[in-house]
């Protein structure tokens, strides 16, 4: 995971890459959970078709600002600047990986 901030989060995002922006927080109990997981499940996470970038939002106060959160951790999702999607909260490994293939695979309409 690269690290991002208010600064330069634009110019990360300007990419054909699927991006996914890790929002968290010092001392924070399901930020600590989530990163564990990840942690523990760290050949799974790392498999994802993903480009990660990562930031502390109770140090980057626009950062929080400007994706108007009210809890962390959070997790957005985006393609060429585009927002595509978001998880918030952790929703455990399993849920999480699926959620994510899902924007990588997006299901074929019939």
């Amino acid at each position: 995971m690269h690290a991002t901030t208010s600064a330069d989060i634009d110019r990360q995002l300007a990419t054909d890459e699927l991006t996914c922006v890790f929002l968290w927080g010092d001392d924070c109990y399901n930020c600590d959970i989530a990163k564990g997981q990840m942690l523990l499940h760290e050949s799974r996470v790392a498999s994802l078709p993903v480009r990660w970038l990562h930031a502390n939002v109770y140090r980057d106060a626009k950062l929080r600002d400007r994706f108007a959160l009210h809890g962390v951790p959070a997790f957005f999702f985006f393609r060429a600047g585009k927002r595509l999607g978001r998880i918030t909260g952790w929703p455990g490994i399993d849920a999480f990986c699926k959620a994510v293939l899902g924007l990588t695979n997006p299901p074929v309409a019939t």
